[in-house]
């Protein structure tokens, strides 16, 4: 077989759904409806509100912060009828790697599935430093109290609580796809409390002054000697010179607050663990979507009105505790702290989930070594690879910053919503035969608005950004030439088939 031809090689919809039927490589379907809205509440509210929140409202939209979170909540919308249509269609772990298999073929697919490996293992490391975070806020003063060298504070050598989590959770996912979305539906109660207690007790103590202007006056960025690694690429491209606030402010603040909407995305990776995903799926995507969206706005206009833009710290953690301790709530603070401890170790646990079943999908096709794809006897869940990824999440969050994390897992997460965006639309034109219980309204419009704001979004991240994801899609293409192109399932499939009609 010649090289375009394996490079563009697709797996039919068909060969991927009886594959998933196979006694080796079968997962166990026990998630409804209720689970996957609740796992996808879990998985969204995390970082992106607990953490994030203050550090986009003080140094690029101020109040406007509302306003960047419709617009991420916008683009993964558009991009979330793209993927319940996907999810309906083809109801296989592996998301949109599995999707890009059918439609563009093999080498796009590879691509996806590295990308992917990318937003989900830095997501969950990046989930675990800010838990260690909140975790230390919590224990700070007790007998429990994390030494600072073992801390994530600067100058620490590891962030060990952030590496236990990992290892914690690890053990939880091996254990049980049915286990996992019970103590996730637990922790949610939790973070839906936590944030309920946050709207209701600090809407009394808003001060509409603090919301003029709501849209602060345009300026430059602070550092105007920013290199090309610092900037945003969209700047560097067409020599714009780099501001805060303004417009350009809220749509940059768009594409950091971005990372609080991941994982929304993972709940396709579920379709083959969901006992009805052509139904269940799509309303899992769209209703956890839709809740969170809400929360969003709602908790960072009350965050904003508490407490000037002005006033937050540039670095500060804790936006949400900070707000109601400046208006002399201490005891709300305290609470929110430990809501926000509790909350962020099913994000965790989430993301990895969404790493293990791409991975588990990808093995299963040759395109890793097949030991990744073995399922524990007893559990029925991919437990090699979950050991795996657990390991890496440990080591990653427990020496990189959370900085240098949150923009990597943004880039990878908008690459994603590019290529299911762009696939829903091939595969109704190469396959429009295909039974699809949820059909994307109006799919070239929303198809075509979902790429193009994604795009954009990619473009408002800094050139460090795409250097760093660009390298590691390299990585990516050099291991599928070495390893993935020549093991391929399919690939060996054809060629037998091939030599085969030769030989008759």
């Amino acid at each position: 077989m010649n090289l375009r031809a394996s490079l563009l090689r697709t797996k039919t919809v068909e060969q991927s759904i009886a594959e998933t039927d196979e006694p080796e490589h079968k997962l166990k379907k026990d998630l409804g409806v209720i689970d996957l809205i609740v796992f996808g509440i879990g998985v969204i509210i995390g970082a992106g509100i607990f953490v994030i929140t203050g550090t986009v409202a003080k140094t690029n939209a101020g109040p406007a912060i509302t306003i960047s979170f419709a617009i991420a909540g916008l683009a993964c919308a558009l991009a979330a009828l793209c993927y319940a249509e996907f999810a309906s269609t083809v109801p296989v772990a592996g998301s949109a790697y599995t999707f890009s298999y059918a439609t563009f073929g093999e080498l796009i697919a590879w691509i996806i599935g590295w990308d992917l490996v990318l937003e989900f293992t830095i997501g969950a490391a990046a989930l675990a430093t800010s838990f260690s975070g909140y975790f230390q806020e919590v224990v700070e003063g007790t007998p429990f109290e994390v030494p600072a060298q073992v801390g994530s504070a600067a100058g620490g050598t590891v962030d060990l609580p952030a590496v236990l989590i990992a290892l914690l959770v690890t053990g939880v996912l091996i254990a049980g796809i049915k286990f996992s979305s019970r103590l996730n539906q637990v922790i949610v109660a939790v973070k839906l409390l936590v944030i309920a207690a946050v709207i209701l007790f600090g809407v009394s103590h808003i001060d509409f002054d603090n919301y003029s202007p709501f849209v602060p006056e345009s300026k430059p960025a602070p550092d105007t000697e920013a290199g090309f690694m610092d900037t945003t690429l969209i700047s560097s491209l067409f020599g714009l010179d780099p501001a805060v606030y303004g417009i350009a402010g809220v749509i940059s603040g768009a594409s950091i607050v971005f990372f609080a909407f991941i994982g929304f995305d993972i709940l396709a990776t579920t379709a083959e663990e969901a006992r009805n995903p052509q139904r269940d799926v799509p309303r899992g995507i769209l209703g956890s979507l839709a809740i969170v969206t809400l929360l969003y706005i709602a908790v960072s206009l009350v965050i904003t009105g508490m407490q000037n833009y002005s006033d937050i710290g540039a670095k500060d953690a804790a936006p949400l505790a900070t707000a109601f301790d400046s208006v002399g709530m201490d005891w709300m603070g305290r609470l929110i702290a430990i809501g926000a401890c509790i909350g962020l170790i099913v994000v965790v646990m989430i993301l990895m989930l969404g790493q293990t079943r791409v991975g588990f999908a990808m093995a299963r096709d040759g395109l890793l070594p097949p030991v990744l794809a073995k399922v524990h006897p007893t559990f029925r869940t991919p437990w090699v690879i979950t050991a795996i990824t657990g390991v890496a999440v440990a080591i990653i969050g427990g020496l990189v910053d959370l900085e240098t994390l949150v923009h990597l897992v943004s880039i990878g997460t908008l690459f994603a919503f590019v290529l299911v965006s762009l696939g829903v639309v091939v595969l109704r034109r190469t396959r429009p035969d295909l039974p699809r219980s949820f059909r994307t309204p109006a799919v070239y419009v929303v198809a075509a608005a979902s790429a193009l704001l994604c795009l954009y979004l990619m473009l408002n991240l800094t050139g460090g950004t795409w250097v760093r994801f660009l390298v590691w899609m390299a990585i990516g293409i050099v291991v599928y030439a070495f390893y993935g192109r020549t093991h391929s399932r399919l690939g060996r499939r054809q060629a037998a088939e091939s030599e085969t009609h030769e030989v008759a």
